[in-house]
């Protein structure tokens, strides 16, 4: 019996000896990010991420939205910086439209782990949402109006067919008379500080987007080396339309970030 006992410890410091020499065999997996931080995009606010979080939430995530002024670049950072810093560990950073500009620019905060474009712009250093849409011209781009003041709005006619087709008609109303307006000088802002070149990113490409063409987030994606996935039919509300898949990237970041 005490020959049988010692072959088993003998056996079991040998495994573990193997282990050792092979450094990764035995390596825990990375702990899952708990924080996320949501960025909305430009003539909306932040409700509109309801759907998501509250999928996130129930899965047990830590969730934070972002209420930025949409007064220009460098105040919508320093909003999202503010919920950033607010974290009490590392989190993934997730962008809707406009909101990819933001969290391309303050992704590079120390809390940010992973990024998350969903149908959003990701400019890369000296490029501006508007220099880039120009090459490659979306559906809708027409339906952005500007104010006297040097803001911006969509055409409330032109909400539901451009910005929220897959949505019902009744809410693309109500969508499109709780516009948030939008300084316009934030689409021609240039970014300084790509976050995306040094983390990693996910990227959702809305197929059917009007207002960004997506053939421009699947250039973004590209270039990002970003994980890509496409929904078919999806309209720019694609956070709103299909909060499941949105939610499930942004959890696929959450658990691969620190891979």
């Amino acid at each position: 019996m005490q020959k049988f006992v010692r072959n088993i410890l003998v056996t079991a410091c040998s495994l573990a000896s193997l282990a050792g020499l092979s450094g990764t065999a035995m390596a825990a997996p990375a702990t899952p990010i708990k924080n996320i931080v949501l960025v909305h995009g430009a003539f909306v606010d932040g409700s509109g991420w309801r759907p998501v979080y509250n999928i996130l939430a129930k899965d047990g995530y830590k969730v934070t939205i972002v209420q930025q002024p949409l007064t220009g670049l460098e105040d919508d950072v320093k909003a999202t910086n503010r919920a950033l810093d607010g974290q009490d560990g590392p989190a993934i950073l997730v962008g809707h439209s406009y909101g990819g500009a933001i969290i391309t620019e303050a992704g590079v905060n120390s809390h940010v782990a992973g990024l998350v474009y969903i149908a959003a712009h990701a400019p890369d250093e000296g490029e501006t949402e508007a220099a880039n849409g120009k090459q490659y011209p979306a559906i809708g781009r027409d339906a952005i109006q500007k104010t006297t003041d040097g803001n911006t709005f969509l055409d409330p006619a032109r909400y539901h067919a451009e910005f929220a087709a897959d949505l019902p008609a009744a809410e693309a109303e109500f969508e499109s008379r709780a516009q948030f307006f939008t300084a316009a000088k934030v689409f021609t802002t240039p970014i300084t500080h790509p976050a995306w070149k040094t983390r990693p990113s996910w990227y959702m490409v809305a197929k059917a987007d009007h207002i960004i063409s997506p053939d421009l987030e699947r250039m973004y994606a590209a270039r990002a080396h970003s994980h890509t996935v496409e929904i078919a039919g999806a309209s720019h509300s694609v956070y709103r339309s299909h909060p499941k898949e949105v939610a499930a990237l942004i959890e696929q970041a959450a658990e691969h970030a620190q891979d």
